[in-house]
């Protein structure tokens, strides 16, 4: 099913999100990381999918996102595409493959455009990567910026803890906000920090904000396994589960182990 819930079936730019900022219409996101998940999300009207460098976690079990290799978020991201008819598709450029400079950042950054076909990248941090981001803006690739707790800085942070919950973390984030859209991404998400400080960057920025566990904003981005309920063990406080898969997919399983051990299955008519 097209467009679940969504009248506008058109393919969502980056201008067109921009467009539903103006007009106080909220953008919905979350993460995907394979083909048949992508094709529900897309089927169900979600107006962006971010090829999360999360798929560190939920897809390899890693404690953290710096273990993910440009190959393998190259390998996430195409398939992905390959499912979408609908939403922007933003990957995650992972950590060490823009950090170094900008001409290492420009190339890889490039070659994930051209080995996925998504339509987007997203990159952690402020005007320490400034320059790295004005280079790939310039190589006609859209970035999405992303600031607050960003996860690829996990160990200097030392805790995934609410951020620039202090007076000069918080003036530090608007500038940097602030520096983001005036180099020209064209929209930031902001992870983990005080509803009101967020509040007063979506009222700075005329470029789209979009939160996770940051309060309201002029879109929200969860990932997906999270709303879902696969994962039982992690349970932030901004996280709302919209299923229990993980007890549906045990039983469903369950039942296929007792049907297979009992000669249930296949019967008669599952055999050819």
């Amino acid at each position: 099913m097209a467009g679940y819930l969504v009248e506008d079936t058109r393919k969502v730019t980056t201008h067109r999100l921009l467009e539903m900022k103006q007009q106080g219409k909220k953008i919905a996101m979350l993460t995907a990381y394979d083909y048949t998940t992508a094709s529900i999300v897309d089927g169900a009207g979600v107006d962006c999918i971010l090829v999360g460098d999360s798929a560190s976690n939920v897809m390899a079990g890693n404690v953290t996102t710096l273990p993910i290799t440009l190959d393998q978020m190259i390998y996430h991201a195409r398939s992905v595409t390959r499912a979408v008819k609908r939403a922007l598709v933003v990957c995650d450029m992972p950590f060490g493959t823009y950090q170094v400079n900008p001409t290492e950042g420009v190339k890889n950054a490039i070659r994930i455009m051209q080995e996925t076909g998504a339509d987007a990248l997203k990159l952690e941090g402020g005007v320490e990567i400034l320059d790295t981001i004005q280079k790939i803006l310039e190589a006609g690739i859209p970035v999405m910026g992303h600031l607050g707790l960003t996860p690829q800085s996990i160990n200097k942070f030392g805790t995934y803890a609410v951020r620039a919950k202090e007076e000069a973390e918080a003036r530090k984030l608007l500038s940097d906000a602030q520096a983001l859209e005036n180099v020209g991404c064209f929209a930031l998400v902001t992870e983990k920090i005080p509803a009101i400080l967020n509040a007063q960057v979506c009222e700075l920025c005329s470029i789209p904000v979009i939160g996770i566990g940051a309060g309201a904003s002029d879109g929200q981005v969860l990932v997906v396994d999270d709303m879902l309920g696969k994962n039982k063990d992690f349970s932030p406080k901004f996280l709302r589960r919209y299923a229990d898969l993980h007890q549906i997919m045990t039983d469903a399983i369950g039942q296929y182990v007792s049907d297979v051990k009992t000669g249930d299955f296949p019967n008669e008519k599952e055999r050819y």
